[in-house]
């Protein structure tokens, strides 16, 4: 028999007790909404009407994308059976190939939406194609980057084909190759790795899973992201230490510290591989707002649930790239590399939308534009999202 002073007991151990596991995902929308992969109808018909008009700094954004290699009406697409990618893209067997390919889709796509030119959109169903027709694996170690990389804009460019467009004969053939070639790759994500790594994963199984409407893809996609960004930016509301990815193994002070590259001191907008370099966490922060602005399309808020994160690592990053002096307890005073064409969807989600002031951010994105492309995953934003309100 339990007495009353044991119940109070467990019932006091049980409240102690902090979950390991992160929230559970909410369940994906009833019905999908397309395009819907990081840029919607409504934001493509705005920058087409801004594009058409003359108006800036769209029209630059435009052109600089139209005079590309990717926008070439004359690219021959070099599809592989087998795309190889060790450490660094070395060996580099189809790596680039890929990813260049893809992109290149993305931004025919986008010609294809501001100038209504069917020969942009023909050439964007070339390249799909001839992809979908070859490819059956990824191997070596950055496998799972090099497929996440890829798969970031093979569905932004087939949701703008297929849903605004017209569907093409062999959109079943590319949706296979999305769900047995990429999705396997990606989708458990990869928690011992750098931050980057599993938030582009993820951003790459959420689009492939709004153009499968795959709903448990999403879910699954949902939950992980969840984990990941908490673990990958640091609020001083976590504690003294900044969250693990579950899974990863990390438990100690002196992982931690270790994991996030001997940084020891921990401040709001941190981030795990800030004293990495700023160009590694940029390509977090890009996949982490490109998560949450295809969210948004299907009608769910995770901007609300990472706002001041990412609020405080874009401020934080940004400032000492505009020059402000690195303090010594901060990556032992000086950061490498560049944030690169990342900022734009981040701020116009949080700046134009959510009315949040971001004077770092704001001089950063704004002082280079028009941002391109990193021949990675990320493409044209200033194009899709500079100021843009829908």
């Amino acid at each position: 028999m339990v007495t009353r002073s044991c119940a109070v007991l467990i019932a006091l151990l049980a409240s102690l007790v902090v979950p390991v596991t992160g929230p559970s995902a909410a369940a994906a929308p009833a019905t999908f909404v397309h395009p819907g992969v990081v840029v919607s109808r409504p934001q493509l018909d705005f920058v087409r009407t801004k594009v058409l008009a003359g108006a800036q700094p769209w029209k630059l954004a435009y052109d600089r994308m139209m005079a590309s290699k990717y926008a070439d009406l004359n690219r021959t697409p070099r599809p592989r059976a087998v795309v190889e990618c060790g450490p660094y893209t070395n060996p580099n067997h189809g790596c680039t190939d890929e990813r260049e390919d893809a992109i290149a889709a993305y931004t025919l796509s986008l010609a294809w939406y501001v100038t209504r030119d069917n020969r942009y959109a023909a050439k964007a169903i070339q390249i799909m194609d001839a992809w979908s027709a070859t490819i059956r694996d990824h191997t070596n170690s950055n496998a799972p980057l090099q497929t996440a990389w890829s798969a970031s804009s093979w569905p932004k460019a087939a949701e703008i084909i297929k849903h605004v467009h017209g569907n093409w004969p062999n959109s079943a053939r590319f949706a296979t190759m999305l769900r047995d070639v990429y999705l396997p790759e990606i989708q458990n994500g990869r928690a011992n790795t750098n931050g980057n790594w599993e938030l582009s994963m993820m951003e790459a199984s959420l689009g492939i899973a709004v153009f499968l409407e795959d709903r448990a893809a999403y879910d699954k996609a949902v939950g992980i992201f969840r984990t990941r960004i908490q673990a990958f930016i640091y609020l001083t509301t976590d504690g003294a230490l900044p969250k693990t990815p579950p899974g990863s193994g990390i438990d100690t002070r002196a992982e931690i510290i270790s994991y996030w590259h001997n940084q020891s001191t921990f401040v709001d907008g941190l981030a795990q591989e800030t004293c990495r370099d700023f160009a590694h966490t940029g390509y977090g922060l890009s996949a982490a707002s490109h998560f949450a602005e295809t969210a948004r399309h299907q009608g769910q808020d995770i901007w609300g649930e990472i706002r001041e994160r990412m609020r405080h690592a874009w401020g934080l990053h940004t400032k000492y790239q505009n020059g402000t002096p690195v303090p010594s307890w901060l990556c032992g005073g000086s950061y490498s590399r560049e944030l690169g064409p990342t900022p734009e969807v981040s701020f116009n989600a949080l700046n134009t939308r959510l009315g949040i002031a971001m004077a770092n951010t704001q001089l950063y994105t704004e002082s280079h534009r028009p941002h391109g492309t990193d021949n990675l995953f990320i493409a044209w934003e200033t194009l899709t999202h500079a100021a843009n309100p829908a």
